[in-house]
């Protein structure tokens, strides 16, 4: 998680500290190796399992990874349980912490801002109601198997038995965990829905840009999709929803320029609440339209197998150990009592399996990017908020937040009828609320706004119950069933069957508008903005063996929004990863070719990069005059006969992404306000207002030196795929303003700063490129190559990313250089704007064979372990670098052959 506060800083280098004294680093005469050692878990012999009404076996093989076989639902729940509290509790823990706003239990003060925006949120709450109101029997009695399962694993361990971290937070603040509950695990779905909530970010950042830009300038940033280009998930004659619902198209231009107008004059408001937002630990990955995944099914006409071939790789955080946990979950004998025999991806603290298969269907996941979460603006007195002419009072309450080593704070939470006011939970808005003009002081009443947010992840749903319900599916009418509970987060499920069928579903509350676009922050005052109701799940986008014999999800548009009755949302992918998959299938099946296991392999790892097919050739013409001879010119050729794959060790890729990122940096970055540059980066711009420029005495342009405010893995201009479009979109335009290097003559015409055109500016990119990676990489272009560029680190969410040095040596691991690059289908995504480290990933691989389950391929980012010092702690990780997967035994005799460690629980 990102740390930032100094007093979190310094407890956590406390606690690293004391891991130094356990794990015995210059203090072996009293503690020792063993301490760290003693936490791992026993997987061979017998122990006894309170509870369990009969036997049950956890096979591991060689990668640690444990399937469980047990004669009831029941036993199989507590025995997962169980098994990734051995493995990974203190993750578990942590994350239960994250959700419930109580991390200042675990780490002090520093956490406390982030435990009072959660709170706020009340993510716990929410869960405790889907729990008590909304969940099935069944559900609830597997959740409480499971949580008997990871207790029976608490009442014998304690401290450094655990996992090491308990050893060093025992010595600062008497923590002891306390017994896991049900709602401890739905609660978890709360903080995968919140990294995957749709335009949020866009909503901030469109507004944050007002400050500088004009309304048609932001829009030239935000591009509409090319529906003629990147073809959307659903074909228009699937599409074949008979309704005459209205839809907001009419209303959403008004509305955009209204909301627009408002959301310029809360900027200092937005701004904290972007930094509020950063603090909040990004647990599946930083957001941007780079988070969400790669999946395909192809029908079995065109695969080697005669039956369909599915692959899935969901882009999110790197981190330690991976967000996924594999294992197998099997009922010996197989019925309506005891319905499970399933294997594949879940998280620790959650049972079932999220993504993967079981003996007759398959199905992955990617981010549909729907759009529903909406900022509302609030005009608020001391303890009212007005709505369509009326003053009415919060709705609010106390949170006490328990801090270890310090004393409690308590916080009040306010809503309106929109939602929680989450702008309550910044202390540069409490100054804007001293300044207002009214009674009392209160939080964000400068000019009268409050910041409130409404999501459909703060409604009770039964998405749990849809994670059982998909486990146990038989066949596409099943499966589309049990994709109705699946509430938040919005997904695009891909599925295949044994029988030979494929289809798509796009589940989830989608949420239908009376009046805007969701685009900027709304008038929380008028209710003409409010939600009416969510788009009937009938009606929501499904595919079922389409004609064409494949379907490919990758974050782009789910279907032609002008032919689609509703608006899911105006900020999809823009489809460079979807389409190039999609042409890889095509150009395998028009050459007559079948598509193979190894060929889904070699797709998930293509590294092609779209951007530099559409700049190089423009590039490699750009005439290039230097007073240092061939200094840039020996770079430049590079490009000339590279293939346009990102490869590791390719030079050629290194020097591209760097003249990418100048590029950017030229023509965009340098010019937007300082909320969204990132962090430390200074520049002397142009001052302005609501007006635009800002003369001084003179007549000229009022200079100014502004730094960057926003954290490096979320700065603008990112470099994604929405960014390819902004810059094919002007291409062409060879004296486009946006070519201006200069931020002054960007904003001011009259400025004596000269106006350079598109191929002055790429020259100076590509002088700066040289440059950068001179400094980076050397002098010698022959040492240079793009896994040197861009490394993969692996770090403890909490100790890795601030304790001291040596514990960050123990605890993470890495750098590895990896191939790939941002929007390319192997996706290891980096923020051109911040540098060129690993920010994203493919999480996990995957490709099912749906002709014979033993013969799928798996992998995941570090390995079935959480103890740092666990054989499989990330011994998965070298082979994922390099695009390898492993075997995925699913049949008992197959996973008997790959057994390497048999323990048996025993009542």
């Amino acid at each position: 998680m990102p740390v930032k506060k100094k007093s979190r800083r310094t407890r956590l280098i406390v606690i690293g500290f004391v891991i130094l004294l356990v794990a015995g680093i210059g203090f072996g005469s009293w503690w020792s190796v063993d301490t760290v050692r003693s936490s791992f878990p026993q997987t061979t012999g017998s122990l006894k399992l309170k509870g369990l009404t009969s036997p049950v076996q956890v096979k591991r093989d060689s990668s640690g990874v444990p399937q469980i076989y047990a004669a009831t639902s029941e036993d199989l729940f507590r025995a997962q349980g169980f098994v990734q509290a051995q493995d990974r509790f203190y993750e578990m823990d942590v994350r239960r912490h994250l959700t419930s706003g109580r991390l200042s239990e675990m780490f002090g003060s520093g956490q406390v801002e982030t435990d009072a925006f959660l709170r706020t949120l009340g993510w716990r709450k929410i869960a405790q109601q889907e729990y008590d109101t909304q969940l099935s029997a069944s559900t609830k009695k597997y959740l409480q198997a499971y949580s008997d399962g990871v207790n029976a694993y608490l009442a014998d361990h304690s401290g450094s038995s655990i996992s090491v971290e308990y050893a060093a937070l025992g010595f600062v603040n008497d923590y002891k965990p306390e017994k896991w509950t049900p709602v401890d695990s739905v609660a978890w779905l709360k903080a995968m829905a919140w990294d995957l909530r749709g335009n949020m970010q866009d909503e901030i950042d469109r507004s944050l840009l007002t400050s500088r830009l004009s309304t048609q300038q932001i829009d030239q940033l935000y591009p509409p999709y090319p529906y003629s280009r990147n073809q959307p998930i659903v074909d228009d004659s699937a599409i074949t929803t008979q309704t005459t619902s209205a839809t907001t198209t009419s209303t959403a231009s008004t509305a955009t320029t209204s909301a627009a107008t408002a959301a310029s004059n809360v900027e200092s408001q937005l701004s904290s609440l972007s930094d509020t937002l950063d603090e909040i630990p990004a647990l599946l990955g930083p957001s941007g339209n780079g988070i969400g995944s790669n999946s395909w099914v192809i029908k079995g006409r065109y695969t080697t197998t005669g039956k369909p071939l599915l692959a899935n790789d969901p882009h999110l955080a790197p981190q330690m150990p991976s967000l996924w946990y594999q294992m197998g979950l099997h009922c010996t004998t197989v019925s309506s009592a005891c319905p499970f025999d399933v294997s594949g991806y879940t998280f620790s603290g959650l049972p079932g399996v999220v993504i993967g298969h079981n003996a007759d269907i398959a199905w992955g996941m990617t981010n549909m990017g729907a759009d529903v979460t909406d900022l509302y603006l609030e005009k608020v007195t001391s303890d009212t908020y007005l709505y369509d002419g009326k003053q009415r009072k919060f709705s609010s309450h106390k949170e006490t937040i328990k801090v270890a080593g310090g004393a409690d704070r308590t916080i009040t939470v306010r809503s309106t009828n929109n939602g929680p006011v989450i702008s309550d939970r910044d202390d540069e808005l409490l100054k804007v609320g001293d300044e207002a003009p009214v009674t009392s002081s209160a939080p964000d009443r400068g000019d009268g706004y409050a910041v409130s947010l409404r999501w459909t992840a703060l409604t009770a749903s039964k998405t749990m119950d849809a994670v059982f319900e998909i486990d146990t599916a038989t066949d596409w009418t099943s499966f589309r069933a049990a994709a109705k509970d699946f509430a938040v987060p919005s997904q695009n499920l891909i599925y295949a069957d044994t029988a030979g069928n494929i289809g798509y579903q796009a589940p989830g509350q989608v949420p239908i508008r009376a009046n805007g676009d969701g685009r900027y922050p709304a008038p929380g005052w008028d209710s003409s903005y409010r939600w009416t109701k969510y788009i009937p799940y009938d009606e929501m986008p499904t595919e079922y063996n389409p004609p064409r014999g494949y379907i490919v999800t990758a974050n782009q548009a789910v279907v032609n929004a002008s032919k689609y009755p509703y608006l899911i949302t105006e900020d999809w992918g823009y489809g460079t990863r979807s389409q190039r998959i999609t042409n890889l299938i095509k150009s395998k099946i028009n050459d007559g070719g079948l598509i193979s296991m190894d060929d889904m392999q070699e797709m998930q790892n293509d590294s092609s990069s779209e951007i530099a097919k559409l700049l190089v050739p423009i590039l490699t013409k750009i005439d290039i005059k230097n007073d240092k001879g061939d200094y840039i010119r020996d770079a430049q050729k590079l490009l000339e006969t590279w293939d346009y794959n990102q490869d590791s060790d390719s030079a050629a890729a290194a020097y591209f992404n760097a003249v990418w990122r100048n590029t950017l940096k030229l023509a965009f970055g340098n010019k937007l306000p300082k909320e969204l540059r990132p962090e430390g980066q200074c520049l002397t711009v142009p001052a302005t207002d609501q007006s635009g420029p800002v003369d001084d005495l003179d007549g000229k342009s009022k200079l100014v030196r502004e730094c960057g405010e926003r954290a490096a893995d979320q700065a603008q201009p990112d470099g994604g795929d929405r960014w390819f479009e902004v810059v094919r979109d002007i291409l062409n335009d060879k004296t486009s303003d946006w070519w201006v290097t200069s931020p002054t003559a960007f904003y001011d015409k009259n400025s004596d700063k000269p106006r350079t055109t598109r191929d002055q500016l790429l020259a100076e990119a590509m002088k700066d490129a040289r440059y950068e990676l001179t400094s980076k990489l050397g002098k010698d272009i022959d040492s240079w190559s793009w896994g040197r560029l861009h490394k993969l680190n692996l770090k403890n969410q909490t100790l890795g990313t601030s304790g001291p040095t040596l514990v960050r040596w123990l605890l993470n691991r890495g750098p590895w250089n990896v191939g790939g690059g941002e929007a390319a289908v192997n996706a290891t995504g980096w923020n051109a704007a911040g540098g060129y480290d690993v920010v994203w990933v493919p999480s996990m691989r995957m490709v099912v064979s749906l002709a014979d389950f033993d013969k799928s391929r798996w992998i995941n980012l570090t390995g079935a372990s959480g103890h740092a010092y666990n054989a499989h702690y990330s011994d998965q990780t070298t082979r994922w670098a390099k695009g390898e997967l492993l075997p995925w035994a699913f049949s008992a005799k197959a996973v008997t052959a790959s057994t390497s460690d048999t323990l048996a629980l025993t009542p």
